[in-house]
């Protein structure tokens, strides 16, 4: 196994704070988020930490792997792989799950395992199940490391967009119609469960989008113009998820607005506008990422208009209980009135990512965004809070 990937003598006095940026996963979002870990890794000062990478394959072994950001990055229209930059195709990295350890463990079968050193805090760069949902955070949580973004609850509830509804509206915070099928109502009777959605259509109208509940980055979604592609659409968002999410369309402009943990609290940037992509029927995971369609940033909105969708940006934040980081997607309607879509508790962080690109038009270049989000999460506790 190669070695010069391994952190130096963990001994040394006074070191570095260690962050272990963990990437991958076994979600569909698996090459997006080593998109996003490549543009981190890029842009950690090494001068102030030493950085561990860590993949998470798509079978979900922990891999130790090169520290190479250039092979990071879409390519051909394709996205990076885990197992494309693993030490080894069998060794494992094991977190510890003593708080009073901090010690990362690589081991690979018929060998000794080599202690790599302490980690301070975990920068997870993971985007949708089993990573952004609050089971990687849960885990951090028992093990007592600190780490990049929000709690186990807000990771949760920002993953999974019926319970993200449904705060919000508590919250007062206005959101869009809609209607779930959850699994069990599928598997029980399957034509009761479609006709709800047909139910749902005559009340609100097509088109109607079809999401995977649990899932981002826009994949497994279909936009369903009538009801001849309904079948369809149900058939690829249950790929992704078996609790599926159908949206009424709503008439109005794509505002997008990023929040930011700082010392004093919640803070948000200048807005941005996603407008309707020229080659795709919406924003959809080739717009996004492959055909990089861009964004207005700051949005053309009036200084009332900025000001409002900041102040919702943030009471989003603090209705989910984030920390770090968030952002925040809404539509501005025809009747004037800001509508919250979603958050993300783990945006799209690649170069070309809108929260970065947010950030930066509000002052905040991208080194100094990833700076302030390990400085954020090493002053915070791990436990209630």
């Amino acid at each position: 196994m190669s070695t010069e990937n391994l952190p130096q003598n963990p001994e040394q006095s006074p070191r570095k704070p260690r962050v272990a940026v963990v990437f991958g996963g076994r979600s569909s979002e698996h090459g997006i988020s080593m998109v996003t870990a490549g543009a981190v890794l890029k842009a950690i000062d090494r001068t102030t930490y030493d950085v561990l990478p860590i993949g998470i394959t798509r079978d979900g072994r922990w891999a130790l792997t090169a520290d190479d950001p250039e092979r990071m990055a879409i390519t051909e229209r394709r996205t990076p792989d885990v197992e494309e930059l693993a030490e080894s195709g069998e060794g494992g990295v094991v977190l510890p799950v003593d708080p009073t350890n901090r010690e990362v463990v690589y081991g690979e079968p018929g060998s000794v395992p080599k202690v790599l050193g302490e980690i301070d805090v975990v920068f997870p760069v993971l985007h949708g199940p089993y990573g952004e949902d609050g089971t990687l955070q849960g885990m951090l949580e028992l093990s007592g490391v600190p780490y990049v973004g929000s709690g186990v609850l807000a990771s949760a509830v920002g993953q999974d967009k019926e319970y993200m509804k449904r705060v919000f509206t508590s919250f007062g915070l206005r959101v869009g119609p809609y209607v779930v099928i959850r699994p069990r109502e599928w598997e029980r009777d399957e034509s009761a469960a479609r006709k709800k959605i047909i139910d749902f259509a005559g009340e609100h109208g097509w088109p109607l989008f079809v999401k995977p509940a649990r899932a981002g980055s826009s994949i497994g979604i279909t936009k369903v113009d009538d009801l001849s592609g309904l079948d369809e659409a149900i058939a690829e968002a249950q790929r992704h998820d078996p609790k599926i999410l159908v949206e009424a369309a709503l008439r109005g402009r794509e505002i997008e607005c990023g929040v930011l943990e700082f010392e004093d609290g919640p803070r948000a940037s200048v807005p941005a506008e996603i407008p309707p992509p020229d080659t795709h029927a919406y924003y959809d995971f080739e717009a996004k990422y492959i055909d990089s369609t861009p964004g207005l940033v700051p949005a053309p909105l009036t200084p009332e208009e900025t000001a409002r969708v900041q102040r919702l940006a943030v009471d989003a934040f603090e209705a989910a209980s984030c920390e770090g980081l968030v952002r925040a997607d809404f539509f501005l309607t025809e009747d004037g009135e800001f509508v919250i879509n979603e958050i993300n508790t783990m945006p799209g962080f690649t170069p070309i990512s809108m929260y970065p690109k947010m950030w930066q038009a509000s002052g905040i270049e991208y080194g100094e965004l990833v700076d302030r989000l390990i400085q954020a999460a090493l002053r915070r506790s791990t436990g209630l809070r």
